[in-house]
């Protein structure tokens, strides 16, 4: 992925955060003559974090795990162990209109945030540990994403599907991050665009926050004890 010097990641802890906050992942694997592509949920593995990674991203040599169906000709094709597999996760992102930018001559562009991971993704065991990786994905989106629902009830009927479920776990060997968020324009414009965002709809409110997160903007009217 080009990233320019200006777009580089610059906050290890947010980067990892990332991982944590937009969960579905696109898996990238050699398939023969063809890439396959899947996109799925990852969580840092069991018995591992986020917490110690390496390199400019914070993420290198940190594990995550994810399943898929077991159906899925992807699946198939990690057992041969492909190297060079790509793991994309897409953080927030938003048009930016130039009307936001009140000068002209001016263009268009779109913020974002995104992680190109390599490694390589090692099928687990059927059963046990299979099960024990949808468990923990079940706990930590329900802790993160949903509503705190107790699975537990569930178990059974997880038991019962598990065998249609492909788990797998993937050591990040190298880690790319795109932070696109205006750093190119100067900070009163960047509060400006921040401000803009963050009055809009949710997803365009992401970008808002992560340019404050990462210091590329000041709080907007209102939020200052927030």
């Amino acid at each position: 992925m080009y990233v320019p010097p200006v777009y580089r990641a610059g906050d290890p802890d947010w980067i990892r955060q990332l991982v944590l906050s937009f969960p579905l992942a696109l898996l990238v694997s050699p398939g023969g003559p063809d890439l396959l592509a899947t996109h799925l949920p990852v969580i840092p593995a069991p018995g591992s974090s986020l917490s110690d990674g390496g390199g400019d991203s914070g993420l290198v040599g940190c594990t995550l795990a994810g399943h898929m169906n077991r159906r899925n000709p992807h699946w198939a094709a990690l057992a041969d162990g492909p190297a060079g597999q790509l793991l994309i996760i897409q953080g927030p992102s938003a048009y930016i209109t130039p009307s936001v930018y009140q000068q002209t001559p001016a263009a268009p562009t779109w913020n974002y945030v995104a992680l190109h991971l390599r490694g390589r993704a090692v099928p687990v065991s059927a059963g046990a540990e299979t099960l024990r990786i949808v468990q923990e994905t079940v706990v930590s989106y329900e802790r993160d994403h949903g509503s705190g629902w107790d699975h537990n009830g569930s178990v059974g009927y997880f038991e019962s599907i598990v065998a249609g479920v492909g788990a797998f776990t993937f050591e990040i060997t190298a880690a790319e991050a795109m932070v696109k968020l205006s750093q190119d324009k100067p900070a009163e414009l960047r509060d400006t665009i921040a401000e803009h965002l963050g009055q809009a709809q949710r997803s365009r409110a992401g970008v808002a926050a992560a340019m404050r997160t990462l210091g590329l903007a000041g709080p907007c009217p209102g939020m200052a004890d927030e």
